[in-house]
């Protein structure tokens, strides 16, 4: 029976502008998770999107829709991005799910029920971009100690989880079980800024806005984030549901990947939520560092190109996850930079792996007809190069066992890398001038496929497209699902044929890939700028004053056959306006009509004449007819 592994990404707030630090997790736990699966595990990887609260309501009203419309435009955005990314999740989780929906109702009924939820009133410092309360001694500079934003008081009844109630508990926990948290730094982190301080009830509820889970036995509040989100882990398995065959096989997780802003939640705040359902702890949860642009947490744009789109289509997803993977110290910051792509990519991808494909299956080719040849005696150097290959995945799936995944890339590399220093070392051009080296040279040449052959099945995990496409070079058909083909070295079969085919990443001209970059990264904003300037505000829209208006006279404009001067009614007041459409009423119709007029338009002047106003109007394009109150108003009513 295979061993289950339950592996987690943080579930993901829909903001819509998807750079590349936001891939950085889920990029992880998919290296991650197919390594397990390769390896002989019963994997379930689980991703999602935290759908609920404040600032979604927020923005949906101020794109003049509804919070689950909005959502699902976005959700479909994070969809395409995990697809294009080759995200082998088994599962993506809304918290808009109705079987969600339904658990989080339960379980906060349970609590509540059996006393860890009590109802009382906050009076807290507020953040609304990180939907947290803090209190005064815990804000920095008076700001958000997490994002750094500013922060406001807020006071409203709500519903609190007894969090205090399971601080010995967690002092427990990180006591006896030392792994539960990493890296070790962010068990320190926890002890001596949270839970050393003393641990504070936690707000569970908010009245203050209706886009969130309601509490079934009070329906003026909506469950907050803490119990929606975070249950998340255990609701997509069926915890709460009709079936939770899933939750009694994979629970516990073993693996909790988070971004180490939101270390807090998942080590203090979840465990204590577990502890009062009774139920088990995940065995790791961590907290990976950010990737960074000139110091900063990635943002939209810094003057890099940091769309995972744009960059997966210029240089191949394979390479992008790679930079993710093998740039970036785990556990730490690391730095962004266009520069820093480019260069891994061409030493690494192009030099290193590129060129051990293309040298190698050239040569076969050339010397052999595009046939495998069959090795003969081994020399000194090749056993050295053999050793190397056999023990390679043991070496790799040690790192990836301690989460180190920079490593683990960085020891298959070393095979590759040690494989063209065999070809300088051998010299198989020179082999093939002697006829009496033909043993050697087919020896030679079988060897180098065969670490192509072993790289590709090691490398799958990481770079699964890539995998594929020197899969193809040597015709070996589909990539095997297990590591069992790399556990003895020599299973290329003899004959078989390679084809050289194009390189797999072509090298780049870093000074002209940087100034093409900088183009790209001009017009993405542009567009972005475009995008946003199509829509307004509430507080946008605030601003226009329009009101009903009654025509008391009409005429048409001297020298135009399109405008109309009209003298209205605007309740207490007399206004000009001149308004193009005498080609489609004449004067003597509108006299007497009550139209809608914007009534805080600057003033301008047309044909000489000073409009002061303007008339509402809509078209189809053929017909124009003037917008008016469906029953009578008076002149000067206000219009909303």
């Amino acid at each position: 029976m295979k061993q289950k592994y339950y592996i987690t990404t943080p579930i993901y707030y829909p903001s819509g502008n998807w750079h590349l630090g936001h891939c950085y997790t889920t990029v992880i736990c998919d290296a991650i998770a197919r390594f397990r699966r390769m390896d002989g595990y019963d994997v379930f990887f689980l991703t999602g999107t935290d759908e609920h609260g404040v600032k979604i309501e927020k923005r949906a009203a101020e794109n003049n829709t509804t919070p689950q419309a909005f959502v699902d435009k976005l959700v479909g955005d994070i969809k395409r991005l995990w697809e294009k990314l080759n995200i082998s999740y088994d599962k993506f989780i809304r918290t808009t799910d109705d079987y969600h929906v339904k658990a989080v109702q339960k379980i906060f009924k349970r609590l509540y029920d059996q006393g860890d939820i009590y109802k009382a009133e906050y009076e807290g410092m507020y953040c609304t971009p990180c939907e947290s309360f803090w209190t005064e001694s815990q804000l920095v500079d008076g700001k958000c100690p997490d994002c750094g934003r500013p922060v406001e008081k807020a006071k409203e009844e709500s519903y609190f989880f007894r969090l205090s109630k399971y601080q010995d508990r967690l002092i427990e926990l990180y006591k006896n079980n030392p792994s539960f948290i990493s890296p070790k730094s962010r068990m320190n982190e926890m002890i001596n800024n949270f839970i050393k301080p003393g641990l504070q009830d936690l707000c569970v509820s908010r009245t203050s806005f209706k886009w969130g889970i309601p509490v079934t036995f009070d329906d003026k509040h909506v469950i907050y984030v803490w119990i929606d989100a975070l249950t998340n882990y255990i609701t997509a398995l069926g915890y709460g549901g009709d079936d939770d065959s899933l939750f009694k096989k994979y629970w516990p997780a073993d693996l909790h990947m988070v971004g180490k802003e939101i270390v807090r939640f998942h080590t203090i705040i979840w465990p204590a939520l577990l502890m009062a359902l009774g139920l088990e702890l995940p065995k790791e949860v961590y907290g990976h560092g950010w990737l960074l642009i000139g110091g900063d947490k990635m943002s939209k744009s810094k003057g890099n190109v940091v769309d995972p789109f744009i960059l997966s289509d210029r240089y191949g997803v394979d390479a992008v996850r790679y930079f993710l993977l093998r740039e970036v110290p785990f556990g730490s910051d690391g730095v962004y930079t266009n520069e820093a792509l480019i260069t891994r990519t061409n030493a690494d991808l192009a030099n290193d792996l590129g060129n051990l494909v293309s040298r190698t299956t050239a040569m076969i080719t050339q010397y052999f007809g595009g046939k495998v040849p069959a090795p003969t005696k081994a020399e000194e150097i090749d056993g050295e190069l053999i050793s190397m290959s056999v023990a390679a995945l043991g070496k790799v799936r040690e790192n990836v066992e301690n989460l180190l995944i920079p490593e683990s890339l960085s020891e298959i590399f070393r095979l590759i890398q040690r494989a063209n220093k065999y070809i300088d070392e051998t010299m198989p051009w020179a082999l093939a001038k002697d006829p009496d080296k033909r043993e050697r040279l087919a020896t030679v040449l079988y060897n180098m496929a065969e670490v192509i052959r072993v790289s590709a099945v090691l490398i799958s995990p990481f770079m699964p497209d890539t995998a594929q496409k020197i899969y193809d070079h040597l015709c070996l058909g589909k990539l095997p699902s297990d590591f069992e083909s790399v556990k003895t070295f020599g299973g290329l079969p003899v004959g078989g044929g390679v084809v050289k085919g194009e390189a797999l990443f072509p090298r780049r001209d870093v000074k002209k890939e940087l100034a093409e970059l900088e183009k790209l990264a001009e017009s993405a904003v542009k567009k972005e700028e475009k995008k946003d300037g199509e829509y307004i505000t509430i507080d946008d829209f605030s601003k226009v004053k329009l009101a009903a208006a009654k025509v008391l006279a009409c005429e048409k404009v001297e020298g135009s056959d399109k405008l109309l001067k009209m003298t209205l009614d605007a309740g207490g007041e007399t206004r000009v306006v001149v308004s193009g459409i005498a080609r489609h009423y004449s004067p003597e119709y509108m006299v007497g009509k009550t139209v809608v007029i914007v009534k805080n338009l600057k003033p301008a002047k047309l044909k000489g004449i000073t409009s002061e106003g303007m008339i509402l109007c809509a078209s189809d394009g053929k017909d124009v007819v003037f917008v008016s109150p469906e029953k009578e108003v008076a002149p000067g009513s206000e219009v909303s």
